[in-house]
């Protein structure tokens, strides 16, 4: 029992791996079913939703379609001149008998003509053209129904209400004609009035649509959906099931005037209720399907890549522990040899033949067990080699003093044979040196710099045949600013090289303190620099990637260490400025904003 609770303590490193790839797939991926089934009932909603307006759309083309034939058909009786001339002419007749003239003959042929063109297009319809005093026009014959017989429908009151293009649709009723009443029980009518130009009625117009014509349009594939026609009063127009034409909508209430699809409980299951409403009279598409049938497709799907996920992840699972156990074997072994090797057998070798990572690894081990004795050795080597360098170091630290001493040695003979110039050239020499190899200060004083700078110029001149006269003007406060070691040597050297070419020259250097400012100011009376070559050098130093060079000025290079070398050094970003003209030599401009009280003492290193 104690070995168990230490092993369920210590769990392996194969039952970590194991238990970490449970956390990292298994528990996402029961997280994700669960959410997935979670949320699938509102993608199946709202593609149910989807689907019955998609239906409802396409049925409301056609419904429309229809109901905008009749519609145009009355509206033709109203805006055709030749036919509004015809009918008002014929009511101004108070008779209302036919008149037998030729020209009555033709006047009542153009009308009737034109109402079997205009019906002609659309779907079968009956067109009843009805004058005030008596007079009509048909496209159907009067054994078939009476047009008289309107004067007596009770909608004909609302008919004479309405005024200019206005029309009145009437409600369902039944089929008035006697040919059709065995076959379409129910029909749809639209109707309008015709005035003249007082406004006063000389006739009306009446287009009737037989129902069934509707009917066929809301029949549906699915039988367990129900499409309904209904006007303002939720009365139902049309419908598969003939029996409820007529009647009123039961879920009324729960209709609105706007296109909406909402789920509803009805006859105690919910529906999915859909309504779409016509956009120039006023009825509405009702599509009532029960929920359970509108998302069984939806579902079985949905249910099916479930089910799908989960057996593949059971397997998934079953395989992981199997390859776990498999793949961690190896382990096992490492583990072994690894505690051998700290117990300081060095001996011991790993035996992973395999060529994956745990193979290489193994490998690894054993080229490393093999150079740990070489690293002991090497170890020693090192440390001798580090006293050679140490010695090294200390020789390398007193060959300079002894050179040094050499060059003064050499100077006070030269200078004891009378060659005072020789012994001069030396000491310079001696003195660039030691400031060159000197490593302890990289800081020195704006006086020490110039010092440097003379004893140059004074080598300089010693080996060329053409002097540079070298002039120097500078403050007390200036002298005692901190700057970088040979800062200022670049510049002259650029000026003895390029600004005189090979001849006699002077250079200014002068330095100042001014509102918390060093300016250091470098002019030659050299050859000087056209405006290109100006304007090139500029951009060298500034951006030192342009490597750039001129015989007739500045080397850029020098300029570029020069400038960086100050931004590097002091932290309020130093300005440089070169101005030269041909023929009139080349000014060099530097400013450094200095800290505190003005005097700048840098990182002395």
């Amino acid at each position: 029992m104690m070995v168990n609770f230490r092993r369920l303590a210590s769990p392996s490193f194969r039952s970590k791996v194991f238990f970490a790839s449970f956390l990292c797939i298994g528990i996402p991926v029961l997280v994700c079913l669960s959410f997935y089934t979670y949320l699938t009932r509102d993608a199946v909603e709202e593609q149910a939703i989807m689907n019955a307006k998609k239906e409802i759309n396409l049925v409301n083309e056609n419904v429309t379609k229809i109901l905008e034939d009749l519609m145009n058909v009355s509206n033709f009786v109203q805006i055709d001149t030749e036919i509004n001339a015809v009918l008002k002419s014929k009511a101004r007749d108070g008779s209302g008998e036919d008149s037998h003239t030729y020209e009555a003959y033709m006047e009542d042929r153009l009308v009737r003509k034109t109402i079997e063109n205009i019906t002609q297009l659309g779907e079968k319809s009956y067109v009843t053209i009805l004058l005030t005093n008596g007079k009509y026009y048909t496209n159907y014959s009067v054994t078939e129904y009476n047009p008289m017989e309107i004067f007596k429908k009770d909608w004909f009151e609302d008919l004479q209400q309405i005024r200019g293009y206005q029309s009145l649709w009437v409600g369902v009723e039944s089929t008035e004609f006697a040919y059709d009443q065995l076959n379409h029980p129910f029909q749809l009518s639209v109707a309008r009035t015709l005035r003249d130009t007082n406004q006063q009625i000389y006739g009306y117009v009446v287009v009737t649509l037989l129902e069934t014509k509707i009917r066929n349009i809301l029949q549906n594939k699915n039988n367990q959906e129900q499409i309904l026609l209904v006007d303002q009063n939720q009365t139902i127009l049309s419908t598969q099931n003939a029996d409820q034409i007529g009647e009123k909508l039961e879920i009324r209430e729960q209709l609105t005037n706007k296109d909406t699809s909402t789920i509803i409980d009805w006859k105690e299951k919910k529906h999915l209720l859909t309504t779409k409403k016509l956009s120039f009279n006023g009825w509405s598409l009702v599509s009532i399907i029960p929920y359970k049938q509108a998302t069984s497709n939806i579902n079985a799907v949905f249910s099916k890549v479930f089910s799908f996920l989960s057996i593949s992840f059971a397997i998934f699972f079953v395989l992981l522990a199997f390859l776990m156990k498999r793949i961690t074997k190896p382990l096992g072994h490492l583990d072994k040899v690894v505690k051998q090797v700290q117990t300081g057998d060095l001996t011991v070798r790993a035996e992973v033949k395999s060529h994956d990572e745990i193979g290489k690894f193994s490998r690894s081990l054993n080229q490393m067990i093999e150079r740990i004795n070489g690293m002991i050795e090497e170890v020693r080597n090192t440390q001798r080699r580090k006293r050679q360098a140490e010695l090294a170091m200390l020789q390398a630290q007193i060959n300079p003093h002894f050179l040094f001493n050499v060059l003064n040695s050499i100077r006070m003979k030269v200078l004891k044979f009378g060659d005072k110039d020789s012994a001069i050239m030396i000491q310079s020499l001696s003195k660039l040196l030691r400031g060159t190899i000197d490593n302890n200060h990289d800081m020195i004083t704006v006086a020490d710099e110039i010092s440097l700078i003379s004893d140059y110029v004074h080598l300089m001149n010693m080996r060329q045949k053409h002097k540079v006269n070298l002039l120097k003007e500078m403050d007390q406060p200036s002298t005692e600013v901190m700057i970088p070691r040979f800062i200022l040597q670049p510049l002259i050297e650029n000026a003895i090289i390029h600004g005189f070419h090979q001849s006699n020259g002077r250079i200014l250097l002068k330095t100042r303190v001014e509102e918390g400012e060093l300016e250091i100011l470098i002019q030659d009376n050299g050859i000087g620099m056209d405006p290109e070559t100006l304007e090139k050098v500029q951009k060298s130093f500034i951006k030192p990637k342009v490597k750039y060079k001129s015989n007739k000025g500045l080397s850029s290079i020098g300029l570029a260490n020069v400038y960086e070398r100050l931004h590097l050094t002091f932290p309020l970003r130093p300005s440089m400025e070169i101005r030269s003209q041909i023929g009139e030599g080349t000014t060099i401009s530097i400013k450094i904003p200095l800290e505190g009280d003005g005097i700048v003492q840098g990182d002395v290193s």
